[in-house]
């Protein structure tokens, strides 16, 4: 199974690398990662100054990360004098620099980073929404690089469209979707107080839970925006979730906060049951996936009732208790009154036998 792809024009081996943040935060951590078969490294966000991280700054449960963590907690000169030639001198992967954020930064980091990176991604969670300004930190980032330049898109921008057509008309070439959901919070009752974060009690989303955002956006820029790198990251935890994220239209893949949840080995976990997931569904390589065009369909507004599989059915009454419009009724079995079915769908996504269909795609 082929599982190589390519994003502007860099060779990977497969899709899937760590994202930016605390697995990827020095030499040994990125060694211990790369040692897990990625096809690519992307270190942590470099910026002109040490990150000063409240403590404690990471909490996780099943389906996310809520974090208070900044950019690296190392200066520059700790990344550019000892951690980033020692890499340079160790890898056969390409090396991908994070780095962030204002133009000015730009100014200063890029033409030190340089020779260390095959390309670059920058964060610009701290720069606020204007495309105008995400444009001239584009342009200064050519001036000084001819290396790939991916930038990285939050969630809150209200134009993704815009956002990425911006990177490409100054000279970048490629996004990489979508960084952490916040502002978010997290609070103790017991205590009255909220659990951690920054002075004003804000953390930041990851994971799983982000995971339908990131492909909307994703999804959204492939559909606009032609000839351009896209790298998909928010919520992968699956070999499947890789497929969905290349079906969306990404080019490759980044995963980190599932790493912290389960295990940093889930990324070779991953990258050995790809092949498996892909032959599951019909696929012969990753290229063939991204080539696929998601099908989408048209809104339709006839109602379409659950079939209920009597066999299957278990009676749990579920259906009954969430159903919205009170058109479930459990007895022995599921049955459907169809004067107030709405045919929404919610009973056949829920229930946990999968003893109803007729209502959603597929």
């Amino acid at each position: 199974m082929d599982l190589s792809t390519k994003i502007a024009g860099i060779n990977l081996e497969n899709p899937l690398m760590p994202a930016a943040g605390p697995l990827v935060g020095d030499y040994e951590k990125i060694m211990a990662i790369t040692s897990f078969r990625v096809g690519a490294v992307v270190t942590k966000t470099i910026s002109t100054s040490a990150a000063n991280v409240p403590r404690p700054c990471i909490y996780g449960d099943k389906n996310r990360i809520m974090n208070a963590e900044l950019w690296s907690e190392f200066p520059p000169e700790k990344w550019i004098d000892d951690i980033l030639p020692k890499l340079k001198g160790q890898l056969n992967i390409p090396i991908i620099i994070s780095a962030g954020y204002t133009m000015e930064d730009m100014k200063l980091l890029i033409p030190k980073l340089d020779r260390y990176a095959d390309a670059f991604e920058i964060s610009t969670h701290y720069v606020g929404r204007d495309v105008k300004v995400i444009g001239k930190i584009v342009k200064t980032i050519r001036k000084n690089t001819d290396k790939p330049i991916f930038m990285k898109i939050s969630p809150h921008i209200p134009d993704p469209v815009g956002f990425a057509k911006v990177v490409k008309e100054n000279g970048g070439n490629g996004i990489v979707a979508i960084n952490s959901l916040g502002p978010t919070m997290m609070i103790d009752i017991s205590k009255r107080e909220v659990l951690m974060g920054n002075k004003n009690g804000q953390l930041w989303s990851s994971g799983p839970v982000i995971k339908p955002t990131a492909l909307a956006i994703v999804n959204t820029i492939r559909e606009a925006v032609e000839d351009f790198t896209i790298i998909g990251t928010g919520g992968i935890a699956t070999a499947d979730d890789i497929i969905e994220f290349l079906l969306a239209g990404a080019d490759a893949v980044q995963m980190l906060s599932s790493a912290m949840i389960w295990g940093k080995d889930l990324y070779e976990k991953l990258i050995k049951e790809l092949p498996q997931a892909l032959e599951r569904y019909g696929f012969t390589s990753i290229d063939e996936v991204i080539k696929t065009r998601l099908k989408k369909g048209s809104e339709k507004y006839d109602i379409k009732y659950p079939i209920v599989d009597s066999n299957k059915c278990t009676g749990c009454s579920l259906c009954e208790k969430i159903c919205p419009y009170f058109a479930m009724k459990v007895k022995d079995t599921a049955k459907t009154n169809e004067e107030k079915c709405f045919g929404c769908g919610l009973c056949e996504s829920r229930c946990p036998v999968k003893a109803i269909s007729g209502i959603l795609k597929g």
